[in-house]
Formats: C-alpha cells, sequence, structure tokens
C-alpha cells in the first residue's frame, strides 16, 4: 500500500513538471545569446536572481526584480514593452515568466542557458 502512494506521488510530481514545463514553453520565447543582445535594449531586461547574486555580476542594463518580490514589483514592468528575463540557469526565468503571463503579460523571452552562459559584458557592484 504505502509503495503505491509513493509511486503515486511520484507519478504526479513528474507529470506536474512536464505540464509546468509544457506549459512555459508556449508563453516563453527562450533565445540564443545573440537573439538576445540584438533585442534586450529595446526591452524591458530583468534578472530575477536574488539582490546577492545579483550584485556579483549582471548583463549592462538590467534590473533586479529578484522572482521572490515579483509579485509585489509587477507595476515595475510595463506590458506594452517586450521582457527579457535571466536568472542563472533559466530555471528561474521561467516561473517568473509563468507569472508574468497569468497577470496579462505576453511577449516574454529568456536568455537560454542563464547568466552563466552570457559572454557579453557585465557589471558588478564595487
Amino acid at each position: 500500500m504505502e509503495l503505491w502512494i509513493l509511486i503515486g506521488a511520484i507519478v504526479f510530481l513528474v507529470g506536474f513538471g512536464i505540464f509546468r514545463f509544457m506549459k512555459a514553453r508556449k508563453v516563453l520565447t527562450t533565445l540564443s545569446e545573440d537573439e538576445f543582445r540584438q533585442g534586450y535594449r529595446k526591452a524591458q531586461l530583468i534578472d530575477v536572481r536574488e539582490p546577492k547574486e545579483f550584485d556579483g555580476g549582471h548583463i549592462l542594463g538590467s534590473r533586479n526584480i529578484p522572482l521572490s518580490q515579483m509579485k509585489n514589483r509587477l507595476v515595475e514592468i510595463r506590458k506594452d514593452k517586450p521582457v527579457y528575463l535571466y536568472c542563472q540557469s533559466g530555471t528561474r526565468s521561467s516561473r517568473a515568466a509563468l507569472m508574468l503571463n497569468k497577470k496579462g503579460y505576453s511577449d516574454l523571452n529568456q536568455l537560454q542557458g542563464g547568466f552563466k552562459k552570457w559572454t557579453g559584458k557585465i557589471k558588478t557592484k564595487k
């Protein structure tokens, strides 16, 4: 009996993960670094990592709106301009995109591979 409960829980979690992944792919465009670079200056560039990560290095021109604060800071993000998101690897930016999409944002993009794959200019806090 306990084994079936465990198996059911695992199946549910895997299914839920697949559902979120497919939903994120529908609402979010993943861009290569070159594609990201071509469009981010005309968009809202948002780093969804935590402040310490942001201070350690971020893409020049980005704003720090951590995923943990996003619900309370939605007024800082315009719905009429493209949103370019990135985090360290892509997981948090996908979650941020799902949240933004629920709130009516539509032009959502993320950096493929996240900040750890970025080779362009960065800024660090001194």
